[in-house]
Parts: structure tokens; C-alpha cells; sequence
């Protein structure tokens, strides 16, 4: 069964936000607004850059959607379920996630307790600039290194290079310091969002694009930029970083 694609992500997202429900309904609606609403989720599957990746590290993981979502494309495509279109599913074999917060490691284990149970996914409540990663093939980090200072974030950078096995990639979401009125926009969201999370933002410590290509290729990553903020007044850019497979 071949679904199109706009009526495969509508069933994906209400598949990966039901374990949430339990949860609690803000829980619950968050998953799904997060889900329907980033077009970052759709394009990892679509352009399969976790395809083959067995072990896969999400930073800054909040209460686990990316783990949900990528349990959910796999369910669908056991049952046959995926666009023809698309590249092959991610299948991993283990997720595990590294989150600052709590009681978002607490959400995430809650509505993912059977994934853990049975060795699929982890949820680690962790600094990321402070914890040692994991051996790992794809690392993903969405809207999170701009919370810490520049010097921080090149020392998490290089820790996530030394987690990367040959031919390994990291996904690093960030918004782009040059883009002028769209960029202060997704700061005041931000801002807005995390208050109502419960947290407390401080400065933001944000870089072009062309900053952030240069630190990457210096660790020895190639580097693709792809605009990701369709459907939103964002300045967010997905940058796919990958090593050579020797």
C-alpha cells in the first residue's frame, strides 16, 4: 500500500503523538502540534537521512517526538504503509535521547515505557555539554545548541564528532543569525514557547550560516545547508553533516 504523502503524515502524526495521550492533554496536544507543525519531521523521513542508521542520538530530545515518530514510520512500514515516493524507512535499532530537563525525560519514558522496556529507546536526563555521548551513527540535535555559549557549543560539537562512527551524520537545526527580520521573530517565539514550557532562556548565542558551515568543516564533516522553516516565518536551517565512511 502506497499512501500519498499528505495523508501518510496526517495518519503518522496522530500514530506518533497517541502514546502521549496518557500522558496528560497538554502532553498530548503539544506532541501533536510539534508533530504537524515542524517541517523538519516529514523531511528527515522523506529524504531518508536516518535511513540504515542502527543507533541513533538525539540532544536536547524534550519528551521524545523524534523517538515517537521514528517508532511510528517504522510500525508503518512493517504493515506496508509508506509513500512510494520516499526513500526507504528508518529502522534503528536503538534511540536514545539526552534532555536537560526533568520532567521532559520523565513525559517521554511515560509514553514511550514499552519502547524502553524492550531496548529501543532510552531517555537520559543530561547536560548536554557536560555528558559524554555514546557510540552512535546519526546524531541529531534540533533548535538547541543556540542556549549555550559559543565556546560551549563548539565542545559539544567536538564530543558528538568523536560519537560518529565513519560515515556517520549529524541533522543540526539552527537559525540563521543573517536572515534579518525572520531570525529575530524565531528568537521571540522561542523565547514565548520556552516560558510557557516552564523554562527560563537567557541570551541566545546564535551564528550565520556560513559561521556554522565553516566550525563543522573543520571537524571534518561535509556539509549541506537546506532551509527549513516551509509554512512557518522562521529562520531555521537544517544542516546535514556527514563524515567520510573511512
Amino acid at each position: 500500500m502506497n499512501p500519498t504523502p499528505s495523508a501518510f503524515i496526517k495518519n503518522l502524526i496522530s500514530l506518533a503523538a497517541a502514546p502521549y495521550k496518557p500522558v496528560g492533554l497538554y502532553t498530548w496536544m503539544f506532541a501533536r502540534g510539534k508533530l504537524g507543525g515542524d517541517p523538519v519531521f516529514a523531511h528527515l523521513l522523506a529524504a531518508g537521512l536516518l535511513t540504515g542508521r542502527s543507533r541513533i542520538l538525539d540532544i536536547g530530545c524534550g519528551q521524545g517526538l523524534l523517538t515517537s515518530w521514528l517508532l511510528a514510520a517504522k510500525t508503518c512500514a512493517a504493515r506496508g504503509q509508506w509513500p512510494a515516493a520516499w526513500l526507504p524507512a528508518p529502522s534503528a535499532s536503538h534511540v536514545q535521547g539526552v534532555e536537560l530537563m526533568a520532567h521532559d525525560v520523565e513525559r517521554a519514558e511515560q509514553a514511550l515505557a514499552g519502547a524502553v522496556r524492550g531496548g529501543q529507546a532510552q531517555f537520559v536526563q543530561a547536560d548536554m555539554c557536560r555528558t559524554e555521548f555514546d557510540q552512535t551513527d546519526a546524531v541529531v540535535i534540533l533548535d538547541v545548541l543556540h542556549y549555550v555559549p559559543v565556546a560551549a557549543q563548539d565542545e559539544v560539537l567536538q564530543r558528538v564528532r568523536r560519537s560518529l562512527a565513519p560515515g556517520g551524520v549529524l541533522l543540526l537545526r539552527v537559525g540563521d543569525a543573517a536572515a534579518g527580520l525572520p531570525f529575530a521573530f524565531s528568537n521571540w517565539v522561542d523565547h514565548v514557547v520556552t516560558t510557557l514550557r516552564g523554562h527560563r532562556l537567557g541570551t541566545l548565542h546564535c551564528r550565520t550560516i556560513a559561521e556554522w558551515e565553516a566550525v563543522l568543516q573543520e571537524l571534518g564533516f561535509m556539509v549541506e545547508a537546506k532551509a527549513m522553516s516551509q509554512g512557518t516565518p522562521f529562520a531555521n536551517v537544517l544542516l546535514v553533516a556527514r563524515l567520510p565512511a573511512a
